[in-house]
């Protein structure tokens, strides 16, 4: 199967995986939830958003400038404004970021190669960080979820815990040497933009506030339908959740978010109509924080080339 194939086949899947979701829950009450979403959540929801993508946007202008590739602020911001939007429509959940690494190539030699690792490095940080909360989650959830998990599944989050160090560790013993080309090419490059001169400070502080606005985003989310979780969600489920939008298969994590959500939600004590109500508020809060600016600099820029023209 080419990827063209594959990519149309994870899509027309998830899609159908979410109507199956909402046709096996109960369609009428999570329409009710919908219609009762408060302004103040949406307006709260959008704000945060907007936090979220300008944090990203400094991210990648800060890992492209350690690489060498200097981006201006307002360039940044409106690139990442687009690719996140469309990394929420579009099959892959990326294709959004390989836009944005194209339109940002330069006319030299192998112009695209500095813009493609500075996106492909700044992506690779907020997955860390996704992947750093997730792993505090799987310690966690014995012991904030002790009560409410079934029988037997805290060994399986000790044994996946175990699992996940073993691979990590193997991961950071593997000699030079046995890695492919490609990996030890970008050595430097991760040292420039993990490493020197203090550099993981500033990529620890801007996934903080990344990740920290998915949460909150998914947080106000829930509240809006009804189902208000408590902190302990923000290292346990949530992650878990937001985790399935990494998958580089179907379009922006639709339809596997919302089959962990509605798997998730009753071990908390809310029914899996509210996981599902949530998550799928939370996608569109989402699209619309990242898409309506998007939208309106588009409208922006028309004006005033007509403007320049006139």
């Amino acid at each position: 199967m080419d990827l063209r194939k594959f990519a149309t086949f994870s899509a027309l899947a998830s899609l159908a995986l979410l109507a199956l979701l909402v046709l096996a829950t109960e369609p009428i009450l999570l329409g009710d939830m919908l219609k009762r979403v408060p302004a103040s959540h949406m307006v709260a929801a959008f704000v945060v958003v907007q936090i979220q993508i300008l944090a990203s946007a400094y991210r990648w202008q800060f890992t492209a400038g350690r690489l060498g590739h200097e981006i201006e602020a307002g360039l940044a911001i409106r690139e990442y404004y687009v690719s996140s939007a469309l990394n929420l429509v579009l099959p892959g959940g990326m294709a959004g970021d390989a836009i944005r690494a194209y339109r940002n190539r330069t006319e030299r030699k192998g112009g695209w190669k500095r813009p493609a690792t500075a996106v492909f490095l700044e992506r690779l940080s907020g997955q860390i960080a996704f992947f750093v909360l997730c792993a505090v989650g799987i310690w966690a959830w014995p012991f904030l979820l002790k009560d409410q998990l079934p029988q037997g599944i805290s060994l399986a989050l000790w044994a996946a815990a175990a699992l996940l160090l073993a691979f990590l560790g193997l991961a950071l013993g593997v000699k030079q040497s046995h890695l492919p080309a490609r990996f030890r090419n970008l050595k430097p490059a991760l040292a420039k933009v993990f490493w020197h001169d203090g550099a993981w400070i500033v990529q620890a502080g801007l996934n903080l506030i990344i990740v920290s606005g998915y949460i909150a985003t998914f947080l106000i989310a829930s509240d809006a339908v009804g189902a208000p979780l408590p902190p302990i969600a923000a290292f346990t489920i949530l992650p878990l959740c937001l985790l399935t939008m990494l998958i580089p298969a179907g379009i922006g994590g639709w339809g596997t978010r919302e089959a962990a959500a509605a798997a998730l939600w009753p071990l908390l004590g809310f029914a899996s109509t509210q996981g599902l109500a949530a998550s799928l508020l939370y996608g569109v809060l989402s699209l619309a924080g990242a898409a309506i600016p998007s939208a309106l600099a588009i409208v922006i820029a028309l004006v005033k080339g007509r403007l320049v023209r006139a």
